[in-house]
């Protein structure tokens, strides 16, 4: 049995004093060591570091996927030589973003976009997000205008076209050469220059002609590519409907074959008013005779050039015309026209067309009690119009006129009595 220590006995006073602590054990010399000290300090920092690293990526990418405030799609023009913080204000100001304009400038960082904006007028989907909003103008897909160029226009009223539309920047420096610009639909970002819209028109109408050269038919008595346009242009002002193209194609061909002269109204404008294209009145009977390059009921065979620009379908109709031997057209009264091989059966479709024009007048105008009877249409002989009556339907292209009664009926194969010969589109 072991023995216990003595109890040493001690008075009530010392028994409440506590015993004395033991002195703490002696740093370790290399707990002390500089390099342990350091090294300790930069894993707190790191990760301290590294814990707010991942917050600011937990919120950052927050920020990047919320959706946005826009509640319908809406375009915005980002200007040229914006700054970051410029296209932050304009996308703000527009409503794209909600967010700090620093919030979008460190998205752009964080993206590694800074190099990549470019300008141009976007447009941005409805809730796009932040990174929606910044990966549409890195991409650089802006918007694109559909802008319609009609068939049968001058060149020169497709400038004023162009130089009328907000959406192009600069001016034409030279109005292009009649017939070498393909109307047709296009699509332009804002802010494209006038010329480079006639260079891409001219280099369309380049390919689509040679196309159209290749496919035509060798029987066509047509020389050259350019004889092609100015053959096209005659039939996209003669007619505007798609399924006579061809016929009306077929009557100058048949024409031209013959060494029958053209006689085609829209010659006559042209030569009066060249690349106006609108005389703005009926041709006068005066003017059918009156000697010009372009009219074709006094010259032999083409014009020396076109006298508008022709669209596809009538480069196409011009270059593989209808097989038929007529000779002669004239208007039906329903915007469209009656084709004839001989010119007994044409006077016979002119007569008919007299006839429903005359009933048309006696259904539409009603003159007044005291009013005088109404002047012969040929009254005044080389100054009244070759035709002024109403038309009874509304075609795409203005047709021809024809002579009045009491004057000779034009033999050619542009004569047509719907309309006055505005050509105008």
């Amino acid at each position: 049995m072991s023995e216990r220590p003595p109890i040493s006995p001690r008075s009530p006073r010392a028994a409440l004093e506590p015993e004395q602590v033991p002195p703490p054990p002696k740093r370790s010399e290399r707990a002390r060591n500089p390099f342990v000290v350091i090294g300790n300090a930069i894993i707190t920092i790191l990760i301290i570091l590294m814990i707010g690293a991942g917050t600011v990526y937990y919120y950052g990418r927050q920020l990047l996927e919320t959706p946005g405030p826009l509640q319908e799609d809406k375009v915005v023009n980002i200007p040229a030589r914006a700054g970051k913080r410029d296209i932050a204000d304009a996308l703000q100001r527009e409503g794209v973003i909600n967010v700090n304009p620093w919030v979008f400038i460190g998205g752009v960082l964080a993206l590694k976009a800074s190099s990549d904006l470019k300008p141009g007028e976007y447009e941005f989907r409805k809730s796009a997000s932040l990174r929606d909003v910044i990966a549409t103008i890195v991409e650089g897909k802006v918007v694109q205008h559909a802008v319609t160029i009609p068939e049968g226009l001058t060149s020169e009223q497709i400038v004023a076209r162009l130089t009328d539309n907000d959406i192009f920047a600069g001016s034409v420096r030279e109005v292009p050469r009649e017939g070498t610009l393909l109307p047709e639909t296009y699509k332009f970002p804002r802010g494209t220059t006038r010329d480079q819209v006639i260079q891409r028109m001219q280099q369309t109408q380049k390919r689509v002609l040679a196309e159209i050269w290749e496919r035509r038919n060798p029987d066509v008595p047509i020389k050259s590519p350019e004889a092609l346009v100015t053959l096209a242009s005659i039939v996209e002002k003669e007619t505007g409907k798609a399924d006579e193209r061809s016929r009306v194609a077929a009557v100058f061909v048949n024409r031209l074959r013959q060494k029958i002269k053209l006689q085609s109204d829209p010659t006559i404008i042209y030569g009066l008013v060249g690349g106006k294209g609108t005389l703005g009145r009926p041709i006068k009977r005066s003017e059918i005779t009156q000697p010009s390059p372009y009219n074709t009921y006094v010259i032999e065979g083409l014009p020396p050039g076109p006298i508008a620009n022709p669209g596809r379908a009538s480069l196409e109709a011009a270059a593989n015309p209808a097989r038929t031997r007529d000779l002669f057209f004239v208007a039906d009264g329903t915007g469209g026209h009656t084709f004839t091989e001989t010119y007994d059966q044409h006077m016979k479709n002119v007569a008919k067309l007299r006839a429903i024009e005359k009933q048309i007048q006696n259904d539409t105008v009603e003159p007044a009690d005291d009013a005088p009877p109404p002047a012969a249409a040929g009254a005044a002989a080389d100054t009244n119009p070759t035709a002024a009556t109403p038309k009874p339907a509304a075609p795409k292209k203005p047709a021809r006129p024809a002579a009045p009664a009491a004057a000779p009926a034009r033999q050619g194969a542009a004569q047509s009595t719907t309309t006055p010969p505005v050509v105008q589109r």
